[in-house]
């Protein structure tokens, strides 16, 4: 147990048994009985038909609502119900055109730095982050003076660094009120965060909403239409600072790895490249143009196959349940690895090798042996944010440079709370 411990902190990854890639379920137990699942059809009854019976896990939960509260990533029942039905109209397709602009800008900014470096070597997954804290400040708080993105950018760091580590509490299924340590430590950083968010809410509220409207705007607005109920400060606190823990870092990652793949295929990149160039009319993409190219979006889902943001994600069985003929008790642990998930040899031809044609036809993929949102009623709410803003900044990228790698500097993926480059995404920007 303890070598497993001091596994898991150091990147949960290295507790996947090669077994995991080669088979639809892997069972065991180390304090708590645990099951992996990479059986589509397993993956459905978890995600939709029997949805209730595999809430978050309390690991999940334990590391998460001291951040984000009973946000929609941590509620469950009716209370996530009603916030989801207030914040889906947020995410409509009109919603994210109109931010785009917000995206393009940003992008327009990254190229500018990149530029400005020279062929020096550059570091991809900073400024990746970089740029989508730019994004998701500025859809978030627009022009709010009380924001103090730096504040929140530097707590979100330091809860991930010190606070998203499972504990040796988690693995024993200690319950939920005795404090875990490790989270203690960043509980300051934490309280100026939602001080900070709190300040930009009331602010908001107290300026009103602008003429285009952002997504503290959007969100202040809905309601849910069964029950005409609308969030209060905090409920808009936790949502939002949700969406700006869960937004940036994820998308920032699936650039950083979509930058190194296509440093690692020239091929791939020049195909990307010519997409982006015979559609952009300007320096930088825009959301119309983003949705007119399908290999850039076939990069991007592939970037997400192989270096899943969320690599694991975690569930605790209600009742007793069956899945692939083995029983499931109430307590177990249900995990679906997704990195395992995305790289298994029954579900993937060539599994480990980067092939953006897999997406050529996305209705070939089975849904359920590809998740990087998840799926069902809970499938990520952000997903058609997240996308557009990879697309836009990855072709606005590729249409201006060409990435190479820099020898000796090969990321490892390293997982705590998401798939993260181990020392960053090094690679050089030649202007084309």
């Amino acid at each position: 147990m303890i070598g497993s411990l001091r596994a898991a902190r150091n990147n949960l990854l290295s507790i996947l048994p090669e077994l995991a890639v080669r088979q639809p379920m892997v069972s065991g137990q180390t304090g708590i009985r645990w099951h992996m699942v990479m059986d589509p059809g397993a993956i459905r009854r978890i995600l939709l038909e029997n949805v209730d019976n595999y809430p978050k896990s309390k690991a999940t939960k334990n590391i998460l609502r001291p951040a984000i509260g009973d946000s929609l990533f941590v509620a469950e029942g009716a209370h996530w119900r009603w916030q989801r039905r207030a914040a889906a109209p947020v995410f409509t397709q009109r919603n994210m055109l109109t931010l785009a602009p917000v995206m393009s800008a940003a992008a327009e900014r990254a190229a500018g730095r990149v530029s400005s470096a020279g062929l020096k070597a550059v570091d991809f997954q900073q400024e990746m982050v970089r740029t989508t804290f730019d994004v998701i400040s500025d859809v978030t708080f627009s022009g709010e003076d009380a924001f103090d993105g730096a504040a929140v950018h530097r707590a979100i760091d330091l809860y991930i660094a010190e606070a998203g580590k499972i504990s040796l509490l988690d693995m024993l299924g200690v319950p939920d009120w005795v404090p875990r340590p490790g989270r203690m430590f960043s509980g300051k950083a934490i309280g100026q965060m939602k001080s900070v968010a709190d300040q930009a809410i009331e602010a908001r509220r107290a300026r009103g909403a602008g003429d285009v409207p952002d997504l503290l705007d959007l969100l202040m607005a809905g309601e849910d239409p069964e029950t005409a109920k609308t969030m209060n400060t905090s409920e808009l606190r936790d949502n939002l600072l949700t969406f700006i823990v869960a937004g940036h870092e994820t998308t920032a990652l699936t650039l950083a790895w979509s930058l190194y793949l296509c440093a690692y295929d020239q091929d791939v990149q020049d195909k990307a490249r010519a997409e982006a160039q015979s559609v952009m009319s300007g320096t930088a993409a825009t959301g119309e143009e983003a949705a007119r190219m399908p290999f850039l979006r076939q990069i991007v889902d592939e970037a997400l196959r192989l270096y899943p943001p969320a690599g694991i994600i975690s569930r605790t069985a209600q009742e007793a349940d069956v899945l692939c003929a083995r029983n499931v008790r109430p307590g177990d642990t249900v995990m679906i690895p997704i990195y395992a998930l995305h790289r298994n040899h029954l579900l993937w031809e060539d599994p480990n090798a980067f092939d953006p044609t897999r997406f050529a036809d996305r209705k070939a993929v089975d849904r359920y042996s590809y998740l990087p949102f998840g799926d069902g009623p809970r499938i990520c709410i952000g997903a058609s944010f997240a996308i557009q803003e990879a697309v836009i900044i990855l072709a606005t990228l590729l249409a201006r440079f060409r990435f190479e790698p820099v020898a000796g500097r090969d990321p490892d993926p390293v997982m705590i709370l998401t798939l993260r480059p181990d020392n960053g995404v090094w690679l050089t920007a030649h202007p084309v």
